[in-house]
């Protein structure tokens, strides 16, 4: 199952700290927000897909281990987009700057920002295209490096800001660019 969306708006529009405690009491479902309001609930995942999840952000958390370029996130925080939508990504960095220009409530709740890096990983069971729309959310809302790693055909989509996406049949690496400096994804345990 992909996912579920449920529309409460005729009943009621959660504010943003209303939708951070609906997640924070439903600790057992992954919710996102759409930027029309609705929300998005998504299937608790698997062990291979967690383990493939885990490599992928221990790679990025490994290069970022100093912090001094920025924050790395795990799958499981909540950005709120400029467009009013709240992401999860299944990996995300930000650079260091924009992390210290926010308060330590928006710190420790769904930070108002988009990331500057975001990867996703999609499952034989994950709709291709939500994925491709929420990463040119990402692109759209300030993003600006994104992958879309699709562990069914083998193959990776790039997003950058303001440019075509690119499409990578089988890599074995990914760069970082200049967005992440130096970093190279591994990809030989996530396939």
């Amino acid at each position: 199952m992909d996912g579920l969306t449920i529309n409460f708006i005729p009943v009621i529009q959660l504010t943003d700290e209303q939708f951070f405690q609906l997640c924070q009491i439903n600790e057992l479902i992954r919710f996102e927000r759409n930027a029309d309001g609705t929300l998005l609930l998504m299937p608790l995942v698997g062990g291979l897909t967690s383990n493939r999840n885990a490599n992928l952000t221990a790679q990025l958390g490994m290069w970022n281990r100093d912090e001094s370029l920025g924050i790395a996130f795990g799958s499981s925080v909540g950005f709120i987009l400029p467009n009013g939508a709240v992401r999860s990504p299944d990996g995300s960095w930000l650079r260091r700057d924009k992390w210290d220009s926010l308060t330590q409530e928006q710190k420790e709740g769904f930070p108002p920002v988009c990331p500057d890096f975001v990867v996703e990983l999609r499952f034989d069971t994950d709709c291709l295209t939500r994925l491709q729309n929420k990463m040119q959310e990402y692109r759209d809302n300030g993003a600006r490096l994104g992958w879309l790693i699709d562990l069914d055909t083998w193959q990776v989509e790039i997003y950058r800001s303001g440019r075509d996406v690119e499409v990578l049949k089988s890599p074995a690496n990914l760069s970082g660019e200049d967005v992440l400096p130096e970093f190279v994804l591994n990809l030989k345990h996530i396939w």
